[in-house]
């Protein structure tokens, strides 16, 4: 038997929906728009609030950390750049401080924003490399994991790393070297990254069954401070070199 339709509730439900996009449409006919320009006047006692933030934020971003004697430029469509080297080597430096059994540490192009101009290195333009809240991230993964990070590099044409040496001919891995040396499906080791990549951002997967996991507070931005500022108080500034970390043969 066939369920009896009851026309009366559509009906009243559809003259309904109909009434309120009549009336909602009648109420934008009727709006005011008021544009938003230069003939604005400020409201002082707004903007006297906030100048002494604005003065006190624009000051901490115009503080200078350290020095860059070359561009420290990304590079989206080479195996390795002089910023993805500097932002892995910072990473890799951090992770050892935090846990010396660290062995490699693991970036992505993407994650990366910004170049350093040659001259000075400021707050601001470490915000600019790195304006979100990602965290440092240790993970302990198999051998067979890392060798999951290793195709996934060959197929993304490389990505930022430290500690690793990685070769890729037509598109497969061809060399894989952590620490100078082959990688054990057996073994574990020890990776710095940050959290959206650990938690599988930008199509991350070979972190989805880690050993161990250890989260920490220290932000990238903050590492990055870090590491500039401890170049400087050893008297050098940043000189961010191509090294062959990754090379692509054919």
């Amino acid at each position: 038997m066939k369920r009896a339709v009851r026309w009366y509730p559509l009906f009243s439900v559809a003259l309904l929906l109909f009434s309120c996009k009549t009336q909602l449409h009648h109420q934008v006919d009727k709006g005011q728009y008021y544009p938003v320009n230069a003939s604005i006047v400020a409201d002082s006692s707004i903007v006297n609030y906030y100048a002494p933030y604005k003065a006190k934020l624009e000051a901490e971003m115009n503080r200078v950390v350290g020095y860059a004697d070359n561009h420290v430029t990304r590079n989206r469509n080479a195996p390795e750049s002089l910023m993805g080297n500097f932002f892995a080597d910072a990473l890799l430096w951090k992770g050892k401080q935090l846990d010396p059994a660290v062995q490699a540490s693991f970036a992505t192009k993407d994650g990366i924003r910004a170049d350093f101009n040659v001259g000075n290195i400021t707050v601001g333009n470490i915000f600019e490399v790195m304006p979100f809240e990602n965290a440092v991230s240790i993970l302990t993964l198999s051998g067979t994991d890392m060798l999951r990070l290793a195709d996934y590099m060959a197929k993304a044409g490389g990505q930022p790393v430290g500690g690793i040496q990685l070769v890729i001919e037509n598109g497969q891995v061809k060399e894989f070297l952590l620490q100078g040396k082959p990688i054990n499906p057996d073994a574990q080791y020890k990776l710095v990254t940050y959290d959206y990549l650990a938690n599988g951002g930008d199509y991350v997967t070979f972190f989805d069954k880690p050993i161990a996991r250890e989260d920490y507070t220290q932000l990238l931005r903050e590492t990055l401070m870090e590491y500039v500022s401890a170049i400087t108080k050893q008297g050098k500034h940043v000189q961010a070199q191509l090294d062959g970390r990754v090379q692509i043969t054919k």
